[in-house]
């Protein structure tokens, strides 16, 4: 089972990633990148996300490895929601 927080960001990629393989068999630590996710899909993704989570990334936050798991994102999407 997973968290909320991880089950959101899978249906966000399933939305907006443009994946080549289903995000719900994805593992955490899966490349997104090497799954099908382009550059201009992530972004489509990280809008979602700070949607979803009321967030917003700044930018040093803006690099491909905040982007390229669904542990690297979860981990970036709790950090920005502590504070």
């Amino acid at each position: 089972m997973t968290d909320p927080t991880t089950h959101k960001i899978r249906r966000i990629l399933k939305e907006h990633g443009r994946l080549s393989k289903d995000a719900d068999t994805l593992a955490a630590e899966a490349d997104l990148y090497e799954a099908g996710m382009t550059s201009h899909a992530s972004v489509n993704v990280m809008l979602a996300l700070e949607g979803e989570f009321d967030i917003e990334f700044p930018d040093h936050m803006l690099k491909r490895s905040v982007f390229d798991s669904i542990a690297s994102i979860s981990a970036a999407v709790g950090e920005l929601q502590s504070g």
